[in-house]
C-alpha cells in the first residue's frame, strides 16, 4: 500500500505554481514495538483522558487547547480561532530564497520528505522549478504548515524529484558554548596525531548504508522468537571494558595492532554481505518473527511458505518491481 501524503497543496516560485504532495521519506513502522500490559491479567493497558481535579473521564468534544499562564490559569484557544490565523503556507510552499547547501548547519536539520507532483497536471512547472534549483547548485528555502505549525523547509533535487528537509528555528538550537566551555585545551604531539590518522585511514571506506545492521533490533527479534518457542533465556555476560587509559601513546599503538589482527576477518565479512544478491524490495524486520504455534500458527506458516515461494518465483523471473501507486488526491 502506498504511503499517505502528509500534506497536499502547491509549490510556488514567483508566478510558477504546481500542485504537489509531501510524503515522509523515512519510517519507523518496521521496528519492533511493545504494548504495556497488566502483568496479572495479560490485558493491554488502556489510557483515558480525565479531569485532573475531579478524576472524571472527558469526551473528545469537551477537550480544547489551553495556554498555561499560571498554576491553575489557562487561556482557552478554540479550533476556529486557530483556523482564522491560518497562514498562506498552510496550502502553499512559497520559495523565499536560495542558499548554498554548505551554509545550512547540520543542527538545523529535522527530517526528510519527498515532494512530488500531485495529479497529472503541473509536471512541466515542477520540472522547471526542480531543474532551476539543480542548475544553480543551491537549496531552495520555503515554508510549509504541518500539524498546525509553520516549518521552514529546504528543497533540493533528488533524481527526478525533490527532497524537502524540515529545518529548526534558531530558538530551537542550543548554543554549543554552554557545553564546550569546560573542555580542556590539550596539546597533542605529532606522533600521537600520526598514529590516530593511521587508525582512521585503516577504517576509512565508502558510505554504504545497506551494510548497517541494527544489532539491538536483531537481538529483540531473537528474544521474542525464543520466548514464543519456549526456549530458555540465558543472561549474557557483561562485556569487558579496557579500563582507564593510562598511557595514550600505548593505547594508540595497541589500537593499530588490534586493527591489523581484525582487518582480514572484517574484510571477509564485508565482502560476504556485499556479495549477496540484493532483495527486490526492502524486507521488514517483522517478517523475521516466527508464526505463533497452534491452529492459527499452522495457517500463518502456510501463508509464509506461500509468500516465500511466490517471492522466489518472482526473483527467478527477474521481473521489475512495480513502483508504489501514489495516493489519490483527497476530495
Amino acid at each position: 500500500m502506498a504511503p499517505r501524503a502528509n500534506w497536499k497543496g502547491f509549490l510556488r516560485l514567483s508566478l510558477v505554481t504546481c500542485p504537489v504532495a509531501l510524503y515522509p521519506a523515512t519510517s519507523d513502522t518496521e521496528k519492533v514495538s511493545f504494548n504495556q500490559i497488566n502483568r496479572k491479567t495479560g490485558h493491554r493497558i488502556k489510557y483515558l483522558k480525565v479531569d485532573a481535579e475531579t478524576g472524571d473521564e472527558v469526551t473528545s468534544e469537551d477537550i480544547v487547547k489551553g495556554y498555561k499562564v499560571d498554576t491553575d490559569t489557562y487561556i482557552e484557544v478554540t479550533k476556529d480561532e486557530l483556523d482564522e490565523i491560518a497562514l498562506d503556507s498552510t496550502h502553499t510552499i512559497e520559495i523565499d530564497e536560495f542558499v548554498p547547501k554548505a551554509d545550512i548547519d547540520n543542527r538545523y536539520l529535522i527530517r526528510p520528505y519527498y515532494l512530488v507532483p500531485d495529479g497529472k497536471v503541473g509536471h512541466d512547472a515542477y520540472a522547471v522549478i526542480r531543474e532551476t534549483i539543480r542548475s544553480m547548485d543551491k537549496v531552495a528555502i520555503g515554508r510549509v504548515v504541518l500539524t498546525n505549525r509553520e516549518h521552514i523547509i529546504a528543497l533540493e533535487p533528488l533524481d527526478s524529484g525533490l527532497m524537502g528537509t524540515l529545518l529548526r528555528y534558531p530558538y530551537e538550537v542550543r548554543s554549543e558554548k554552554e557545553y564546550f566551555d569546560d573542555i580542556q585545551d590539550v596539546k597533542l604531539t605529532k606522533d600521537m596525531l600520526d598514529l590516530a590518522k593511521h587508525i582512521v585511514e585503516k577504517k576509512s571506506g565508502a558510505f554504504e548504508p545497506e551494510l548497517f545492521e541494527d544489532h539491538y533490533e536483531t537481538a529483540l527479534i531473537d528474544l521474542i522468537n525464543k520466548k514464543r518457542s519456549g526456549m530458555p533465556i540465558t543472561a549474557k555476560a557483561a562485556p569487558k571494558t579496557g579500563g582507564n587509559v593510562i598511557n595514550l601513546m600505548d593505547a594508540l599503538k595497541k589500537s593499530i595492532a588490534n586493527e591489523k589482527d581484525a582487518a582480514p576477518t572484517a574484510k571477509v565479512a564485508k565482502e560476504t554481505i556485499k556479495g549477496k544478491r540484493p532483495k527486490k524490495r526492502v524486507e521488514g524486520q517483522r517478517e523475521m518473527l516466527l508464526p505463533i504455534a497452534g491452529k492459527s500458527g499452522k495457517d500463518a506458516a502456510a501463508k509464509t511458505a506461500t509468500r516465500d515461494a511466490a517471492k522466489d518465483a518472482s526473483q527467478k523471473a527477474d521481473k521489475p518491481v512495480r513502483a508504489p501507486a501514489r495516493a489519490k488526491k483527497a476530495g
